[in-house]
């Protein structure tokens, strides 16, 4: 039997694709959800350190996979 993806596995997936990519080019990955509940996944992920969000001059976030 095949285990769904989660939101954040989803997320990771996106991440990996395009190292660097805006928190808005995260959540244009995922038309079928709200901004926050992504925000919720993102956060999440950060504070478990497997993501990091960076603020870049413009004021967007970027997220970058931590390596372990």
């Amino acid at each position: 039997m095949l285990q769904q993806a989660t939101i954040g596995d989803q997320i990771l997936e996106v991440v990996r694709a395009n190292p660097d990519c805006t928190f808005k080019k995260v959540i244009q990955q995922f038309p079928d959800l709200d901004w926050s509940d992504v925000y919720i996944e993102v956060e999440l992920l950060r504070l478990s350190g497997r993501l990091r969000m960076i603020h870049n001059y413009w004021g967007l976030f970027t997220s970058t996979l931590r390596l372990p």
